[in-house]
C-alpha cells in the first residue's frame, strides 16, 4: 500500500512529515518570537521606580491636590493645543509653573513637550499630531506650592 506502482501519486515519506513537522512549528515560534518582541521593545516602561516608596505619601499628595479644587480641560484646534485650567470659581488658576507631556498611550516614540505660553485665561502651544488618542501627562505647581499631577485625555477628530 505504500508503493505506487502507477508513478503518479504522492508517497507520503518519513522526510516528508519531518520536512513539513519543522514548517509548522518554525512558522509558529517564529511569528511568536517576532510578537513578544514587538511587545517588549514598544513598552514604555515603569512610571515609578519603587512603587512602595511612592505610595507612601499618595493619600496626602491627593488631598491638597483636590483640596486646590482645579478642574482641567484640553483642546486642539489649528495646530494649537488649548489648555484650560480653572479653579474652583470657573476663573484662572494661578500656576506657578507647568510641564507636561504629549503623546500616545501606547508607546512613547511620538511623545513631545510643548511650549506652552499664557495667553486669553488659558496654556497654549503649537503641536502637530494626527487624529486619534493622546494624553497630557501634566505636572503644575500651585502659587503655594502644591504640586498638582493629572493624566488629561484628549481625543483629536480626523
Amino acid at each position: 500500500m505504500t508503493e505506487d506502482t502507477t508513478g503518479k501519486g504522492f508517497r507520503m515519506t518519513g522526510p516528508k512529515v519531518l520536512a513539513i513537522t519543522l514548517i509548522g512549528f518554525g512558522t509558529v515560534i517564529a511569528v511568536n518570537l517576532t510578537l513578544a518582541y514587538s511587545a517588549v521593545s514598544t513598552f514604555p516602561g515603569l512610571e515609578v521606580k519603587n512603587s512602595y516608596v511612592a505610595s507612601q505619601n499618595f493619600n496626602e499628595e491627593l488631598a491638597a491636590q483636590q483640596a486646590l479644587g482645579w478642574d482641567v480641560r484640553a483642546d486642539v484646534a489649528d495646530g494649537e493645543l488649548v489648555l484650560n485650567i480653572t479653579g474652583p470659581d470657573g476663573y484662572p488658576a494661578q500656576v506657578a509653573t507647568l510641564d507636561a507631556v504629549l503623546g500616545a498611550a501606547t508607546h512613547v516614540r511620538d511623545d513631545q513637550r510643548p511650549e506652552f505660553v499664557f495667553l486669553d485665561g488659558a496654556f497654549r502651544a503649537p503641536v502637530d499630531i494626527a487624529p486619534g488618542n493622546w494624553n497630557i501627562r501634566l505636572r503644575a505647581t500651585a502659587a503655594d506650592g502644591t504640586l498638582f499631577q493629572q493624566r488629561v485625555v484628549l481625543h483629536v477628530e480626523g
